[in-house]
């Protein structure tokens, strides 16, 4: 009885799935997934359930969207061995920076996949592209653009590692403008001060 008080508890206080999902989604890719370059494209797949729909129970919450990128994330780590480098020379990796597009509603009980990308970096940050596409018909539902701070380790010195990573790739132009309107922004809260 005691245990199912303490389980009670810890799903009012804590948001277990989430955390049991990441430990799944790491382990499986480890265990049944072969490594990945790190400028490959690495995929996983979900099911919209009543859990992850908005008000209406019609289709997926755009704060799931977020949510789901972060198992992608943490999936795109784990096949890479990039985040084990970091960690290696005492760094972290932080969310720095996203925007979502949403094109199209994921309807409930629909499967889908989220493609994670690394386009770019510089010496503090990686920046990731990712897409969630529907299986039954193949469509881009929403594409997100995540910048990944890399803490207390040069981002440049840890892909020296990886031999695909020696010519970095001409900076994509919605990554620039998207990079300009986060200096826009971060200008103005500074002159706020």
């Amino acid at each position: 009885m005691s245990w199912l008080v303490v389980l009670l508890i810890l799903y009012v206080i804590w948001d277990v799935n989430y955390f049991i999902r990441c430990v799944f989604t790491v382990f499986a890719g480890r265990l049944f997934q072969s490594k990945r370059k790190v400028t490959d494209t690495t995929s996983i797949y979900g099911l919209c359930t009543s859990q992850d729909v908005d008000i209406f129970i019609r289709h997926m919450n755009n704060a799931r969207y977020v949510r789901e990128l972060d198992f992608a994330r943490f999936h795109f780590y784990a096949l890479t061995g990039l985040y084990e480098k970091i960690r290696a020379r005492r760094g972290g990796a932080v969310q720095g920076a996203s925007s979502v597009r949403y094109r199209r509603t994921i309807p409930i009980f629909h499967p889908y996949k989220i493609t994670t990308k690394l386009v770019w970096w510089d010496e503090k940050a990686i920046y990731l592209e990712q897409q969630f596409i529907t299986l039954a018909d193949g469509f881009v539902r929403a594409v997100a653009m995540s910048k990944q701070n890399i803490t207390n380790c040069d981002v440049l010195e840890v892909l020296k590692s990886y031999p695909e990573t020696a010519k970095r790739p001409e900076k994509p132009e919605e990554l620039k403008l998207w990079l300009d309107a986060i200096e826009v922004s971060s200008q103005k809260l500074r002159k706020d001060k």
